[in-house]
């Protein structure tokens, strides 16, 4: 690897880490207009039709064999992975489940071991994973030492770290294939957006007369009919502003950057990018919304780094 190379996927990674770790603010606001569902399905879209406008040709694979991957991309690293994350912190804190979907380079370093036959799970690999899950722990709780467990949203999010992991998985393998980065991240979105579809068929068709734009009445499925309801939300710049960043951003963007750094790095070596999230929600949370920074969330933030060059050694 060279050195061009590894900078290009170290910016890239880094780029991406630092957009997903402040798309809390964009979802925080959406949800009070609205449900988990509709924001997962408006974010993929508009991502999907931005690549298409970025690069309007067609993929095509030289054996029709490695759809599969695409389609368990599609499945398990977006529709499945966002839809149990969203859910999980309905039925649990969010501090408890950015620290289990912390967990994510684990999961990849197992599968591409046990699949693809690629040593990871070394010394360094696991001391490195220990000091970061310890410090994530530490930012996510920042000063506030309650921790309580809650099986389902706890089980819920454990789900999002193992959808993760197998999409590492499929992207060691689509990377291989030599194609062309957006091109593969819009057909992984496609795949998306058919799984969410049918997310939605099973979902709870609601229309209301009167529901306010901060109702808690919003369940994560909702499918929201109501005609009044949808004109004010949609009118309102503000819930357009931050489904472009989710969508446009944290998804069209990200994700090909992601793809380019895996291709780049390795698959392992980008993922452990993801200790880093909690650590820059917090930093952005204390300069954009004032949220205080105790001393246990920045002691949590430099060992959480330390756990990440640890890892990468």
């Amino acid at each position: 690897m060279t050195k061009n190379q590894n900078l290009v996927g170290v910016i890239f990674a880094s780029i991406s880490v630092f957009i997903w770790g402040i798309t809390f603010v964009s979802t925080k606001y959406l949800l009070r207009s609205f449900s988990s569902y509709e924001i997962l399905v408006l974010r993929f879209l508009l991502a999907y039709f931005a690549l298409w406008l970025i690069r309007p040709r067609r993929l095509r694979l030289k054996e029709r064999k490695n759809e599969i991957y695409f389609v368990f991309a599609g499945l398990f690293g977006v529709t499945s992975y966002q839809f149990l994350e969203n859910m999980a912190i309905s039925y649990t804190s969010a501090s408890n489940v950015s620290i289990i979907v912390s967990i994510c380079p684990i999961f990849t370093a197992i599968f591409l071991q046990i699949f693809l036959k690629e040593r990871h799970l070394t010394i360094f690999f696991n001391i490195g994973f220990l000091l970061a899950i310890f410090g994530v722990a530490l930012v996510s709780f920042n000063g506030v030492v309650e921790f309580h467990l809650n099986p389902k949203g706890d089980f819920l999010a454990l789900g999002s770290a193992l959808c993760w992991g197998v999409y590492s998985l499929c992207i060691s393998k689509i990377n291989v294939m030599e194609l062309d980065s957006i091109q593969i991240t819009r057909r992984i979105f496609f795949w998306a957006v058919v799984f969410m579809i049918a997310i939605g068929v099973f979902s709870v068709l609601r229309s209301e007369t009167a529901l306010p734009a901060d109702s808690k009445n919003l369940g994560n499925a909702d499918v929201i009919l109501d005609a009044g309801f949808n004109l004010a939300r949609f009118s309102n710049p503000l819930n357009w502003l931050n489904l472009c960043f989710l969508g446009l951003g944290a998804s069209a963007f990200c994700f090909v950057a992601w793809n380019i750094a895996c291709e780049k790095l390795g698959t392992v070596r980008a993922t452990v990018g993801i200790y880093l999230i909690p650590v820059v929600t917090i930093i952005f949370a204390f300069f954009a919304l004032g949220e205080r920074i105790s001393l246990m969330g920045a002691i949590g933030a430099l060992i959480a780094i330390l756990g990440l060059f640890v890892s990468e050694r």
